[in-house]
């Protein structure tokens, strides 16, 4: 079966159109700025990239123009659309209602719409993409993957807030956890290189990008994340501010006279390694800047990998021990100082880094030395295949 793999925006359209059976890649690209202008960027497997500055007005036309692409007589990869047998949707917010991808009807979209207030800025653009491809695509099975359906096995001691209760039962108030998709196949795929069973295992992976989280993923279950009601929780991030004491919100608001909306906004794009250093929220950036000898950059990047090492640890406590500790994502998978500097802390669990082994990007690797007890291994996300291979799962029900 080949499934047409979508991960839509407000402004923006990723996908990726992979045969199930080989797992290969037949195409990919992305549709942005979407009701602005319109650039769909396509590159089929094998091919040279193309890039289109066609209008993208809407959703509909966006994903109108990706068919089209596929199906095209000199540079698609399909005869026609009647060769993809499934579109795996990926949706940010499932809340309790979804602990597992499903297949979306018309009820379970209805679910997912009102799980919008949970996400506003990103369930209403995934519904938006299920839309368009059930216009354009009449009769071909829809799935939803949602980031946060892997961390529903977390128990209430881990996802409860020292809140009221009836914040909880009423309003939905909890720790959800995201990047579910990508903490569930990197802990699954680790198991796989060690070969070994990942119910035996007791798994902490740091998805590392301009959004992060830590999972800890006990036989093969979430239980706890990083993350929390929002993404806002856990870690400094690019432009995230993660945890902090929440009475900072009000005393900026009436030092800056500014909106708890405004605070916010603060807190969710001016602020992580960004804000503290005045530079950038790009590590690259942030490393040449320290280099160069200034010590905002430096002070971020030590804040960062600071509080990525003290949920390790974390972790480590919550799981009564931990065997391997996996690197993913943009800056997981890429970025070896960092990779080193989380790892110089970890000496206490028996791990140890191995600076040859280290020397890598975008690659699976074992990097803590042989004589380490605790394993630390670099292993690149794949979410796109992920949700591949839920969705085909969930249409051979």
């Amino acid at each position: 079966m080949k499934v047409l793999v979508i991960n839509c925006g407000s402004s923006s359209l990723k996908f990726q159109l992979i045969d199930s059976e080989s797992e290969k890649v037949l195409a990919k690209g992305l549709c942005e700025r979407i009701g602005i202008d319109g650039r769909l960027t396509y590159s089929p497997a094998g091919g040279d990239k193309h890039v289109f500055e066609d209008p993208l007005p809407n959703h509909t036309v966006a994903v109108s123009g990706v068919l089209a692409k596929l199906t095209d007589e000199k540079i698609g990869v399909i005869a026609s659309l009647g060769e993809i047998g499934a579109v795996g949707h990926r949706i940010v917010h499932g809340g309790e209602k979804f602990a597992q991808s499903t297949l979306l009807t018309e009820e379970a979209i209805q679910a997912v719409e009102a799980c919008s207030e949970l996400a506003p800025l990103h369930n209403p653009a995934n519904i938006i993409g299920i839309r368009a491809c059930q216009e354009l695509m009449p009769g071909v099975p829809m799935v939803g993957v949602f980031d946060t359906a892997f961390h529903q096995t977390m128990p209430p001691k881990a996802f409860l807030y020292s809140l009221p209760y009836e914040y909880y039962t009423k309003y939905g108030v909890r720790r959800y956890g995201f990047h579910g998709t990508s903490h569930s196949y990197v802990s699954k795929r680790a198991a796989e290189i060690l070969g070994k069973d990942v119910k035996d295992l007791k798994i902490i992976v740091c998805h590392l990008g301009n959004g992060a989280s830590i999972c800890a993923v006990d036989g093969g279950k979430s239980v706890d994340t990083s993350m929390g009601f929002t993404p806002l929780e856990g870690l400094t991030m690019g432009t995230r501010s993660g945890g902090m004491d929440p009475a900072i919100i009000e005393y900026i608001a009436g030092k800056e006279n500014m909106t708890l909306s405004e605070v916010l906004n603060v807190l969710n794009k001016k602020s992580g390694v960004q804000g503290i250093s005045g530079v950038s929220s790009d590590f690259r950036d942030l490393e040449s800047a320290a280099a160069e000898g200034n010590q905002r950059a430096q002070d971020a990047l030590d804040v960062f990998t600071y509080r990525v090492a003290k949920f390790v640890g974390y972790y480590a406590a919550a799981m009564n021990g931990v065997d391997v500790i996996c690197f993913t994502a943009g800056i997981g998978e890429n970025d070896m100082a960092v990779r080193a500097e989380v790892m110089s802390y970890l000496g206490y669990l028996g791990c140890y880094l191995d600076k040859e082994a280290n020397n890598v990007r975008g690659e699976e690797r074992i990097i803590s030395t042989p004589d380490s007890r605790v394993t630390a291994m670099v292993v690149p996300t794949n979410e796109e295949l992920a949700i591949a291979r839920e969705t085909v799962a969930i249409v051979n029900k």
